[in-house]
This record gives structure tokens, C-alpha cells and sequence, in this order.
């Protein structure tokens, strides 16, 4: 069976040890006998993991960018409560869609003897492009827009105007974008829910601008330009300079 776990929880998605707890929780609970388990934490986010039961496994690969998880549950027996995993993961995911995309048969044997794969549930498919560039082109839009938040970020760094210039001007030159005129920050101080730096930057093909709240030590970005530029580049960047513990990214195509 694989599942698709949609709005969860990103804080939990790009915890490791919370995934992984989350997921022996769930195994157990199926009925599953849990053997051993591996998760591991990518840069700059990310989680993979697998559990090990002895009816076969638990996987799952987390996109905390994307509050997304998927993940494959493979059983040989009959003793596991598939309705109870996919609960139980929904729950501690947090997650506000599931959806299970596919449930199959797996070694049935054929008349000629080979064994073949034979799918009992079938849902609609669909043909996504591979990269944020192949849908740019192939939907001729007009512009990108890429809104990246970025959470827990360094404190020192969120409240000196200096260095969230630098951020900008780093950012400009790592997406090749061309600045036009000087980086704009104002700090707002009257309400202690908003507090923080603002910042606008125009560019040759629009605009980049930011909030940085002193609550929260959160940064919201937001960049958009006519022209192409890559996404990832604008996430992995600001959560590396920032110092931030994880980040989500939503992207849109204007037509």
C-alpha cells in the first residue's frame, strides 16, 4: 500500500526522532512486529526512514517544504490492520489529507508459472513534470513565484539590517538576478505580534521582499520574477545564511 500524507505538520516532518517514534507507534499498533528501525535527517531538510517488521516494512520519505510525507507499507501476512497504520500516522503526522494511492497484490502466480503483479485498487494517474523549469516552460507562464518561510532562524541575524542586506545581496547573486537601486528595511515596533525587519528589493525582472518577526524568529520570503529561476536555490539558501532549523515553499506560476 502506499499513502500520500498531505498538510501535516512540518515542524514533525523534518524531525527525525519524532518520525521515527511516530512510525514504531504505528507499526505496533497495526499488529506489526517491529524488528528494528532507521531514520535519518538530510540537509538541509528532509526525512527518510524504514522500519523493519517481520512481516516486511514501513517506509517513508518526508518533505517538510511541502508539509508532504509518502510512504509504502508492505506486509507477507494477513495479521496487520492496514486501516489502523494509516490512522495512526494521520494522527501523529497531523496531516489534513490522506490519500491512498495505490493497494496492490504483490506475487501472484500466473497460468504460466511467473509470478506477476496484480493490482486490486487502481486510481487516477497523472504525469507531473520533474522540475519547477519543466512546468516554467511547458505552461509558457509569465512569471515564478517562489514563498519560502523559514523557521527559528538565528536572532542575531533577523535583527541586524546589515545582514539581512548581505542576505539579499548573496540572494541576487546566487539566482544571477539583477538589482535595481538599494535593499529597503523598515522596522516595525508598535505591535509586538509584528515586530521585526521588512524588507523590498527591486529587481530587474520584479521584486523580492521579506517579513523577519522578532516572535518568532521566523523569516517569510517571497521572490518573484518574469523570468526563470530555481526555487530550491531561493529555500536552501536563505535556511543556510539565516541559520534556520527547517523551512516550507510554496511556488506558483503566473499566467
Amino acid at each position: 500500500m502506499t499513502i500520500e500524507f498531505y498538510d501535516c505538520d512540518s515542524q514533525i516532518l523534518a524531525d527525525a526522532a519524532q518520525m521515527e517514534e511516530i512510525f514504531v507507534e504505528a507499526a505496533l499498533a497495526s499488529g506489526a512486529t517491529v524488528l528494528g528501525q532507521n531514520f535519518h535527517a538530510f540537509e538541509p531538510q528532509g526525512v527518510s526512514g524504514f522500519i523493519i517488521i517481520a512481516e516486511s516494512h514501513f517506509s517513508v520519505h518526508a518533505w517538510p517544504e511541502h508539509d508532504f510525507a509518502a510512504v509504502d507499507i508492505f506486509t507477507c501476512g494477513e495479521s496487520i490492520s492496514f486501516e489502523t497504520a494509516v490512522e495512526s500516522l494521520k494522527n501523529g503526522l497531523q496531516s489534513q489529507n490522506t490519500i491512498i494511492s495505490s493497494v496492490m497484490n504483490r506475487g501472484i502466480v500466473s497460468n504460466n508459472g511467473i509470478e506477476r503483479m496484480v493490482p486490486i485498487y487502481e486510481g487516477k494517474t497523472e504525469s507531473y513534470a520533474l522540475s519547477w523549469q519543466s512546468r516554467f516552460e511547458a505552461s509558457k507562464a509569465w512569471g515564478l513565484q517562489a514563498s519560502v518561510d523559514v523557521y527559528n532562524c538565528d536572532p542575531d541575524i533577523i535583527r541586524n539590517a546589515d545582514a539581512i542586506k548581505q542576505y539579499v545581496s548573496e540572494l541576487c547573486s546566487k539566482l544571477n538576478i539583477k538589482r535595481c537601486g538599494d535593499t529597503t528595511i523598515v522596522h516595525f515596533g508598535n505591535n509586538s505580534q509584528v515586530e521585526g525587519f521588512t524588507m523590498t528589493q527591486l529587481i530587474e525582472t520584479s521584486l523580492i521582499s521579506g517579513h523577519f518577526a522578532n516572535t518568532s524568529n521566523n523569516a517569510y520570503i517571497d521572490v518573484f520574477s518574469c523570468t526563470y529561476f530555481e526555487p530550491r536555490e531561493v529555500a536552501e539558501f536563505s535556511i543556510d545564511f539565516l541559520k534556520g532549523a527547517h523551512y516550507r515553499m510554496q511556488v506558483g506560476l503566473r499566467r
